[in-house]
């Protein structure tokens, strides 16, 4: 993988989506100095703004309320902050949505998973010209007669660069039935903004087609090692590089990092073997000590026929070939134990064994651009192929069943959400039908929803149903306002989630829509999303992996700092040490966490309580010392793998 053209892309391509989105806003009055009026002779079907050219910029059709949408979006968040931050902001959110959506329509044509089988960025012969552009009618999209007559007028007058946006656009319109948390419907402000050109050779789509090589997004092109792994992974490295610049910005400023900063300063794509280390050593665990407790490779003589230090080398050696016949070359086998600790540690073993794979829970609570999940969804495959499960059947059932993922960053998860699914697309062709869950999700805050709503709500259900499904409703919404603050580190109940779902579902304001219920739809629908999002929160998994944020909690938010404080009084200082104790929190009891971290916990005075209760409630498992420069900068890292369970052997110092 060329990862030197991937970054000098990335950093590109972000400067000059916002550049010629920029331009856009400014067209139409609204740039970084404040939004104009329409010039006084505008009318309702066409507006004009002045340019400083001799002809006024002119807009109308759907591109006025398209305006007006915009404009509210910004003054919307220019109360949260102030103008300049707003349209920085909302531009930065436009540029990063076509970018993402770029990446995802380019890795799709490449490996041939578009529905039409139509290139739409490039063409199969090697011309600039997209097949998209050159055969339209061929790519199964749905047009109007209006639409058609633009489509042949379009190309007719050689006007391609129009002609690609509008197909483009339709593109992703079309794609939402299938990938419906990336393409989301654009017929707003964000579709007002594209300005792509398939002519200009300075563009980006020229550039994204020519300067990565086509290999790095082919699921069929070998790696390093010789082996198809599939391509995903430059989902993440692109993403990485993305934020390049923000992150440099952010990390140069003076004061507070915002809520909107976080992602950018505290995200860092995991290298591919700490992954592989993180996910064999916690997810494989499970299985590996499932079939060896099984006997899997039994010896002729029992085990009660051996000495203890022969049974504890047969056990060590049944690890090493069940894991050499996965190809977990990163799996690191138990020691020699004690009798003593051996019954205890098989006792946590026995406590933690799954009956079937379907039970696995999985998640990655800090999961950036998925990296983690789309290697733990290999692993799950594997385990469901031992089982004798199709790959069909056992794509299917990880996406429904196994694995879960959550982030702060709304663009992060929508490339977490397509990169498990392109990962489920290699295994089952059928898979992307728009029918099939995927548990990953941004978290989302409750300060826009209108409670006044909540009384339209429950319809048909009974009146303790109803008292009992808003009590706990309001609860949610009071606990997930700000939660891009603190993301999955929220704190939050568990509450009857198929009740709370029945009653938002049971919406009605009656036959008369009044300015109290208005918008009641809308309302309900970020209300399940809540739900959906918040039932991941206080879920117990039996393996917990992430590379959690880096950032000391002192440099953010007064709002984050009070509530680490209150909630993580033993790990408050930095994030990543924070999300040490919420990890083993997400754990069943016998779980398995494992994950990166920085090591000042492990010798830093203010960390003492925090190594007590580790070291007292739960049992390290291994550990890594990956040395400095993992991620670029100069910080040591280590990688480790915890029991959430202690043995009382290691422990009885603690247990007194």
């Amino acid at each position: 993988m060329n990862k030197t053209a991937i970054k000098n892309f990335a950093i590109w391509a972000r400067n000059k989506l916002i550049a010629d989105i920029q331009y856009r806003t400014g067209l139409m009055g609204i740039t970084a100095d404040g939004i104009k009026d329409p010039l006084p002779q505008s009318t309702g079907t066409m507006e004009f703004y002045d340019i400083g050219t001799s002809e006024p910029y002119a807009i109308s059709g759907d591109a006025i309320p398209q305006r007006k949408k915009l404009v509210e979006v910004i003054r919307k968040k220019e109360n949260d902050s102030n103008y300049a931050t707003a349209y920085k902001y909302i531009l930065e959110e436009v540029a990063y949505t076509w970018f993402n959506r770029l990446i995802a329509i380019r890795f799709m044509e490449v490996n041939d998973y578009l529905p039409s089988h139509i290139r739409v960025l490039s063409s199969e012969s090697g011309k600039i010209e997209p097949d998209l552009v050159t055969t339209p009618f061929d790519a199964e999209l749905s047009f109007t007669s209006a639409e058609e007559e633009t489509v042949l007028r379009l190309k007719n007058e050689n006007k391609l660069d129009e002609l690609f946006r509008l197909l483009f656009i339709k593109q992703c319109n079309a794609l939402n039935e299938i990938l419906p948390a990336l393409f989301e419907k654009t017929s707003d402000y964000t579709e007002l903004l594209l300005n792509l050109s398939v002519v200009d050779q300075e563009g980006v789509v020229y550039h994204l087609t020519h300067d990565i090589p086509e290999q790095d997004f082919d699921i069929t092109h070998p790696d390093e090692d010789g082996k198809i792994q599939g391509q995903v992974e430059i989902i993440g490295w692109l993403y990485q590089y993305y934020n390049t610049e923000p992150k440099n910005a952010a990390f140069a400023k003076n004061g507070k990092i915002t809520k909107e900063e976080i992602p950018a300063v505290t995200q860092l794509f995991t290298p591919d073997w700490i992954v592989r280390y993180m996910v064999q050593n916690s997810l494989g665990r499970l299985f590996i000590d499932k079939r060896k407790n099984e006997g899997v490779f039994a010896d002729e003589r029992g085990l009660d026929e051996m000495t203890w230090d022969e049974a504890e080398e047969k056990r060590i050696a049944t690890e090493k070939r069940l894991a050499e016949q996965m190809e977990w070359k990163y799996y690191l086998p138990e020691a020699v134990q004690t009798k003593e600790v051996r019954e205890q540690l098989d006792k946590i073993q026995q406590q933690s064994e799954y009956k079937d794979v379907r039970d696995i829970k999985v998640i990655d609570p800090c999961m950036g651009s998925g990296h983690i999940l789309v290697y733990a969804f290999d692993v799950l495959m594997q385990m469901y192929e031992d089982a004798g499960y199709s790959q069909r059947d056992a794509a299917k059932s990880i996406l429904e069943n196994n694995l879960y993922g959550l982030d702060i960053d709304d663009r992060a998860y929508q490339l977490a959400y397509f990169a498990v699914m392109m990962k489920a697309r290699q295994y089952n062709r059928r898979i992307l039908n728009g029918e099939t869950p995927c548990h990953v999700y941004a978290i989302q805050e409750s300060n826009n929803i209108n409670r006044a709503h909540l009384k339209y709500l429950g319809a048909g259900m009974d009146d303790l149903e109803v008292n009992t499904a808003r009590v706990q409703l309001e609860g949610l919404l009071d606990t997930l306002r700000d939660a891009k603050e603190y993301g999955s580190i929220l704190k939050v109940e568990n509450y009857n989630w198929e009740l709370l779902r029945r009653f938002v579902s049971a919406a009605d304001a009656g036959e008369q829509v009044t300015m109290y219920s208005a918008g009641l739809e809308v309302t309900a629908e970020h209300l399940l999303n809540l739900i959906d999002i918040s039932e991941t929160m206080p879920h117990k998994y039996d393996a917990v992996v992430t590379n959690p944020p880096y950032r000391a909690v002192s440099d953010c938010s007064d709002k984050l700092n009070s509530f680490v404080k209150k909630y993580y009084p033993n790990s408050k200082n930095d994030l990543s040490t924070v999300f040490m104790e919420q990890t083993l929190f997400l754990c069943k009891k016998h779980g398995i966490m494992s994950m990166i971290n920085i090591p000042v916990w492990m010798s830093k005075s203010s960390f003492e309580n925090l190594r007590y209760e580790l070291l007292s409630a739960h049992t390290f498992v291994n550990m890594l010392h990956c040395g400095r420069g993992i991620f670029g900068s100069d910080f040591g890292t280590t990688s480790f793998v915890m029991w959430n369970d202690y043995i009382y052997s290691y422990c009885a110092v603690f247990h007194q």
